[in-house]
């Protein structure tokens, strides 16, 4: 059995590990006996290796391809019950000194609009937010030490939790920046983040290489252990991904899965997040000059066999992918989504006129934050704008072992109705309202303990009549 507990890059993402295990995977893409095996395995909920899941990726057997949709489903289900995290990005700045040619931010794009949000200018962008109802947001920059300096991003941070508007307030804020420093990734722990997110974009050191030919971001294996570092400045929430369409699809599952074993392995504690964004167009970018894209369907079973190997990890879409994209989606792993996003710098206060564009992408899904709401809540879903367990210090291998308890259930069904009680009272509209109070009322019979249903039956009538925010 391959393991490897080892922080260097080359020895955990091994290359040779990882064509061994596509060979191995297209040997056995049709060996029914072993399917099954591992089939049995993903009944447990215990997750599989990554050699493991390849085989059941690669599969071509029409009714086992049925059984790994139904389980990833099931497992859904089982740990996330029908509850959907929402989140917005804020996107603080687009100056970047990287040349990553799958960006419009790269160095050489001389037309692209830059712009920095000076800490006002953020003021305005997070009322905006509030006043859509979001609670959590991402925040997003380019890598600039000149422009976007850690300590500007601490100063934006703070600015963003100081701000309390009307009945509005940010409770998580999840920061997604290039790699950096143990010393950098503390002073984001001291300042209250929730999850550090950074995309791999490929684990494929040559491909990886080319993509970024300039920058700091060049450098491979300092990108690709900036987790461990993260950890060992005590940021125990992190997430991780791939950008689909870069490299081949099967080489980047595999890569993906294996830094989430060696997290699990080193620090006892997996990805809290796996997002998995596709290449979109955008200012200077044509995604069809890549040519490893994949089709739905393709990326359908790429969500459907991560869910099943790692079935305690939150996975997100965000608005890159459509309406209809998100909705199958939904059914087979994904657990957060964005809502009213905006990839522009001070998209939310005024939006861009095309001649001003500075986005990182275009968006597939532009519904507004009530119009996605409406229509997860109208398809059964609860949307959650809960933040309790960051908020009450359940993170990292707290938050672990509380999910694969079962316990998590008291915790996030409860919180997802009440924090979505405050959104029907605060913004929603008079159609969103009246389908929300109708779900609340199916669904407080849901809570399993009876003490804990009558407690928030409490709250519930509480934030109807204003009180908010009991730590969520």
């Amino acid at each position: 059995m391959y393991q490897v507990t080892s922080p260097k890059a080359e020895d955990f993402i091994n290359h040779e590990e990882i064509l061994d295990t596509l060979a191995y995977a297209e040997k056995n893409k049709n060996n029914i006996e072993l399917i099954n095996q591992i089939l049995e395995k993903a009944r447990l909920r215990k997750g599989l290796s990554h050699r493991e899941a390849l085989v059941l990726l690669d599969c071509d057997i029409p009714e086992k391809n049925q059984e790994i949709f139904q389980l990833a489903e099931q497992i859904k289900k089982d740990f996330y019950g029908n509850r959907i995290v929402m989140f917005a990005p804020l996107y603080l700045s687009n100056y970047c000194v990287n040349g990553c040619v799958y960006c419009p931010y790269h160095t050489t794009n001389t037309h692209i609009v830059r712009k920095k949000l000076t800490q006002e200018e953020i003021r305005r962008e997070v009322i905006a937010l509030q006043d859509m109802g979001h609670k959590r947001l991402a925040l997003e920059t380019g890598e600039d030490p000149v422009n976007n300096p850690i300590e500007y991003v601490l100063e934006s941070i703070k600015t963003i939790y100081s701000i309390k508007h009307k009945n509005g307030a940010i409770r998580r804020v999840n920061v997604n920046i290039a790699a950096t420093t143990v010393e950098n990734y503390r002073k984001l722990k001291d300042a209250g983040i929730g999850t550090y997110i950074l995309f791999q974009e490929t684990y494929h050191k040559e491909s990886y290489e080319k993509l970024h030919p300039t920058g700091p971001k060049h450098d491979y294996a300092y990108h690709t252990e900036a987790m461990d570092r993260a950890m060992e400045g005590g940021i125990d929430d992190v997430g991780i991904g791939v950008l689909f369409g870069l490299e081949l699809y099967r080489y980047e599952f595999a890569g993906l899965l294996m830094h989430a074993e060696h997290l699990e392995a080193v620090y006892g504690v997996g990805p809290h997040t796996i997002s998995v964004p596709r290449i979109r167009r955008a200012d200077d970018i044509d995604p069809d000059t890549f040519d490893n894209g994949i089709d739905d369907d393709t990326f359908a079973k790429l969500v459907a066999c991560i869910r099943i190997s790692v079935p305690y990890t939150g996975m997100i879409v965000s608005t890159r992918e459509s309406q209809k994209c998100r909705e199958r989606l939904l059914h087979l792993g994904v657990s957060q989504i964005s809502g009213g996003s905006r990839t522009s710098v001070g998209g939310y206060v005024e939006p861009e006129l095309p001649e001003d564009n500075s986005a990182q992408f275009d968006v597939s899904d532009t519904r507004s934050l009530d119009e996605v709401v409406n229509w997860l809540m109208k398809s059964g879903y609860i949307p959650s704008f809960c933040t309790a367990c960051y908020r009450e210090g359940r993170t990292g291998d707290r938050f672990m072992s509380l999910c694969k308890s079962g316990q998590i259930q008291n915790c996030c069904h409860p919180n997802a109705l009440m924090t979505l009680q405050e959104y029907l009272e605060d913004y929603a509209s008079t159609d969103t309202k009246a389908i929300g109070e109708q779900l609340i009322r199916q669904e407080i019979h849901n809570v399993p303990n009876e003490k804990v249903r009558e407690i928030v039956l409490k709250n519930l009538e509480q934030i109807k009549q204003g009180q908010r925010d009991f730590r969520f």
